[in-house]
């Protein structure tokens, strides 16, 4: 389980690093195609959290209905 909170992190990292420089090129050059990465960045960061909580809830549920 360790392992998957780690590739977790470090995937919801880079698409937080990713939208947060795609944003600050947007904001410095103004292109709008960069405004669309920043929000593409930011659902796939919170799908990868959303990710991460629904399967650590899951996985307590299923051990405490295995050790029940």
């Amino acid at each position: 389980m360790t392992i998957f909170r780690w590739i977790i992190g470090v995937l919801a990292a880079l698409m937080a690093l990713g939208g947060i420089v795609s944003f600050g090129v947007y904001v410095a050059a103004g292109i709008d195609v960069w405004m669309a990465r920043a929000r593409n960045f930011r659902r796939w960061f919170s799908s990868a959290v959303l990710l991460w909580f629904n399967v650590e809830i899951w996985r307590s549920v299923v051990l405490i209905i295995i050790h029940w």
